[in-house]
């Protein structure tokens, strides 16, 4: 058994002995150990302490790393993301900087549409060595574990050539990945005055052999005005659940669509974006074991209000973070940027952030007894930290690289 002794640790970040979500006031409850150490053995946390206890002699054979005054933080459980596709989509950008709006850019091909047809015409592995690729870049800022959603192919050979890249990911990555089958992202141009035709497809041609193949862990659908109402989401929801899919959902972005509460109504594992919530949603929310997963970044390249993550926390909801990295509306996966943005412009403290990118993150992809935090017989999955002054240096200072080192399942990359 290879073991690992990290000494010289400022602060070991978010360590506890069993963990659970984390909801309300529980959230800014950050536990962490000052001057530390941590012993890895394999992919495994397996002991930490202060310096000053480090068991003599026991460690004579083991590697040893010298922390020299960084701080160790669990890696980044980055739970909504869309990383399969592809191209980027920056000439649309330019056209929202014009002032042209979501329509006009729609109507010149623009928008899901074009992503979806752009992966169609991709080959499988050109998608996989992208994502790869983007990946790689994703670890590198301190992400250890990623949802992945279909929902750019919108055909059932383009749905399922994303589900299939994702599993090989899964299969060769070092990340923990989960899947998700979000066939029911918009409507195809050729089901546009046939919403009934397109949800048969998905519940007919695409979920039995994603079911058959085992491409996927969670079905989503994006409840929203002019694209999927409550009932069809309840409905294509049901189906998946049906192929043993947990559902998440694409939840209250652009208006109070009752995607909360269909989502609270089905035990959905998360509901996400919320950027429009009412007093209703939030208490569906709050007396739930369902998962509001905010998505910051979204909400600022889009130029729309910020999710109101301050009334979400105090009606005592269990709050994650993710970056909804995807081409036309958050095209950064970096969640350093996610966890400051969450306290600069959503008003949460330092510490309610990291637990809302680490520890809820991770159960809003079921890893919960996996990663999340440091917690003995949990993977090593660690962000070490150039060395700050404080644990609120880290997202005060938001646009320095404060990543030193991080560690996969035991191995540094």
């Amino acid at each position: 058994m290879a073991s690992l002794l990290i000494t010289n640790i400022r602060q070991l970040v978010n360590v506890r002995e069993q963990t659970a979500v984390l909801r309300g006031s529980q959230l800014a409850q950050l536990p962490c150990i000052d001057n530390a150490y941590l012993i890895i053995e394999d992919d495994t946390v397996a002991g930490h302490g202060r310096m000053e206890d480090v068991p003599k002699g026991k460690f004579s054979s083991t590697h040893t790393f010298d922390a020299a005054g960084g701080s160790v933080l669990p890696a980044w459980c980055d739970s909504h993301t869309h990383t399969v596709f592809a191209a980027s989509r920056e000439e649309e950008f330019v056209y929202k900087i014009r002032g042209m709006s979501y329509a006009d850019i729609a109507a010149k091909g623009g928008g899901i549409l074009n992503s979806a047809r752009k992966l169609n015409d991709a080959p499988e592995d050109l998608l996989f060595n992208q994502a790869w690729a983007r990946l790689d870049e994703l670890s590198k800022l301190g992400t250890g574990a990623i949802e992945i959603k279909s929902g750019y192919g919108l055909t059932v050979e383009g749905e399922l050539k994303m589900l299939r890249v994702i599993k090989k990911l899964k299969e060769r990555s070092g990340l923990s990945i989960k899947a998700t089958f979000l066939g029911a992202h918009t409507y195809p141009q050729e089901y546009k005055s046939n919403h009934q035709g397109y949800i048969d497809s998905i519940i007919k041609d695409m979920l039995p052999v994603i079911a058959r193949e085992k491409l996927a862990d969670y079905i989503d659908v994006f409840c929203e005005e002019g694209f999927f109402s409550p009932e069809e989401t309840a409905l294509i929801c049901k189906a998946g659940m049906a192929h043993g899919l947990k559902p998440k959902i694409h939840a209250n972005q652009l208006h109070l669509s009752q995607g909360t509460q269909v989502g609270v109504k089905l035990g959905a594992i998360s509901v996400d974006h919320l950027e429009t919530m009412d007093e209703d949603a939030i208490q569906a929310l709050a007396h739930s074991n369902t998962i509001g997963t905010l998505l910051p970044t979204a909400a600022f390249f889009l130029r729309m209000p910020f999710q109101p993550a301050r009334a979400l926390i105090d009606a005592g909801c269990a709050i994650a973070l993710a970056s909804d990295f995807n081409p036309g509306s958050s095209p950064s996966g970096n969640m350093n940027l996610v966890v400051a943005m969450s306290c600069i412009q959503m008003k949460m403290l330092p510490e309610e952030a990291i637990n809302a990118a680490t520890l809820n993150g991770a159960y809003a992809m079921e890893l919960g007894q996996e990663l999340g935090s440091i917690t003995i017989g949990k993977k090593a999955s660690l962000i070490l930290t150039k060395p700050i002054p404080s644990l609120a240096y880290y997202p005060y200072a938001f646009g320095s690289n404060l990543i030193d080192k991080v560690m996969i399942k035991g191995e540094w990359l």
